[in-house]
């Protein structure tokens, strides 16, 4: 999810032990970003997992009776989904064994 580059107004210190930094800095390396912004991005996307996880959806008797009956239905199939099911992975085609 790309953020728009705002002003930094606060500052977040913290004690790492070495292993903890070597692996975020083996991660940083393969990103190709600076540790700051590796580390802010990791805590933001973390932060965003744990709202949604806890996140209440409220929604009416008639609305779940709607929803329920939705996901109890037989599934329809996606031409394009089974498309994409029937061909070959990258790895099983001719030119990934050459």
């Amino acid at each position: 999810m790309a953020r728009p580059v705002q002003r930094k107004d606060h500052r977040v210190s913290m004690r790492l032990a070495d292993a903890d930094v070597a692996i975020i800095d083996r991660a940083v390396r393969m990103r190709g970003r600076s540790r700051a912004e590796f580390m802010r991005d990791a805590a933001v996307r973390a932060a965003e997992e744990v709202i949604v996880e806890n996140t209440v959806i409220h929604m009416s008797p008639e609305g779940f009776t709607a929803f329920v009956a939705m996901l109890d239905s037989p599934a329809k199939s996606v031409p394009e989904l089974v498309a994409v099911q029937k061909r070959p992975a990258p790895w099983e085609t001719k030119a990934a064994a050459e």
